[in-house]
């Protein structure tokens, strides 16, 4: 096996390439390896047909030093990619009492009867480790040849996932192709361009030797990665780096890491024991679900109004008639109105709301479509930001949320 090895994944399934499942075992074991230290070297997606399977596992196993297989482990006829690699490899499949027992157990414990087809997932390569699947019915396997590893998992991603995480990085670890730790950070950012934060970063690049960034936008933010490619330990450098980048980004860091802005504000409100209150309309909710998506979210937030009609808005935000007669529901005034109005009804320190156009219809010549009005109610005030967003519906529901929370973490880092 090489000093660098090829990890390559192969994920089948027919739901995959209808578009009917989307492709979550790359995500999840791309990002499982991205922390155990080392980089996914490929994926293919393919059906369950066996010309597809044969050709290519031959194709990716001649560049893999360790082969992931997801899928057709199950026991339907449509299950054969057991069968196909084992001819491959020239491998005889064997009959294992264990694994029918495990079977049968599991069958017996959900008080179900079981089919004569689940025996066929009771073979294995006679050179193969088992790995148990207390999730399932269908084990996954390990083998060891000609200098190669190869897995096969089984496709739901509820019996993929422990299996992973338990029985194969642990064995990656042992054997020195994965680490117990990252092998580069991440930085991420918001409130500066993709292309502003490289030009600043250029000089960084250019000192550093042997400093590799990649950079990856989101709605609000942008994270960039800094590696140093074949250095054994670069820690330190990494540690010198991070803290550089967080003095000359200024209010513009937000995290070391992935942590969403979410959940950066909801660390900042608990730290302050402060109370959060939102008031939506064009969001409809959304702001306050992704907060309530964070366990011990009532920590901090008291709830949310989503005010979608103007009747609601002046019904339960107080927001004045006149008020909306004058500068209409699309305004800094009634952001401004609203926020401060969810804060006295719900008695919060703080308060966000979100009123705009997100189309495809609606809008005014002096809000056209896509014009979103943020506002923030704080002791000792309140006031609105007006924004411009572009997409489909819920991806501008998602630059709303970022922006909302993005003013109120600059509000909070203040004090």
């Amino acid at each position: 096996m090489t000093s660098h090895p090829k990890i390559i994944l192969l994920t089948l399934g027919e739901e995959l390439l209808l578009g009917l499942t989307p492709n979550g075992h790359l995500t999840y074991v791309g990002d499982q390896l991205r922390q155990a230290g080392v980089t996914l070297h490929a994926n293919a997606t393919i059906s369950d047909a066996p010309a597809d399977i044969l050709e290519y596992f031959h194709l990716l196993w001649e560049r893999a030093d360790v082969m992931i297989t997801t899928g057709g482990l199950g026991p339907t006829v449509d299950d054969r990619t057991k069968e196909i690699i084992a001819e491959y490899l020239n491998e005889e499949l064997v009959y294992d009492e264990a694994i029918m027992q495990a079977i049968e157990d599991r069958f017996a414990m959900l008080r179900l009867n079981i089919t004569k087809n689940n025996n066929k997932q009771a073979y294995r390569f006679a050179n193969s480790e088992v790995l148990a699947n207390p999730n399932g019915t269908a084990p996954g396997l390990w083998l060891e040849t000609a200098g190669k590893i190869l897995v096969m998992l089984p496709g739901p991603p509820h019996e993929l996932q422990p299996m992973f995480q338990e029985k194969v990085l642990p064995r990656l670890l042992e054997k020195g192709i994965v680490q117990d730790r990252e092998n580069y950070i991440q930085i991420r950012t918001t409130g500066i361009g993709e292309s502003s934060l490289e030009t600043m970063l250029q000089p960084m690049a250019k000192r550093e030797s042997g400093l590799e960034l990649a950079y990856c936008a989101h709605p609000g933010m942008v994270d960039f990665r800094m590696s140093f490619p074949g250095e054994e330990n670069p820690h330190e450098r990494f540690l010198k780096l991070a803290s550089e980048c967080k003095e000359m980004l200024g209010e513009n860091f937000l995290t070391l890491g992935n942590e969403s802005l979410v959940e950066i504000v909801s660390n900042l409100l608990r730290h302050k024991d402060l109370s959060l209150a939102t008031a939506e309309s064009c969001t409809g909710g959304y702001i306050s679900n992704e907060i309530t998506n964070l366990a011990g979210s009532s920590d901090f937030f008291v709830g949310g109004l989503a005010t979608y009609s103007i009747d609601a808005k002046e019904d339960f935000l107080d927001v004045p008639e006149q008020l909306i007669q004058e500068f209409t529901a699309v305004s800094e005034e009634v952001a401004t109105a609203m926020a401060s109005g969810v804060a006295k009804r719900l008695r919060a320190d703080y308060a966000i709301s979100a009123t705009g156009y997100i189309g495809p219809g609606g809008g005014t010549e002096k809000a056209p479509v896509g014009t979103v009005y943020i506002g923030l109610h704080t002791p000792n005030g309140a006031t609105a930001k007006r924004f411009h967003f572009r997409g489909p519906r819920i991806a501008q529901k998602r630059r709303v949320l970022n922006a909302a929370m993005d003013m109120l973490r600059r509000e909070l880092v203040k004090g």
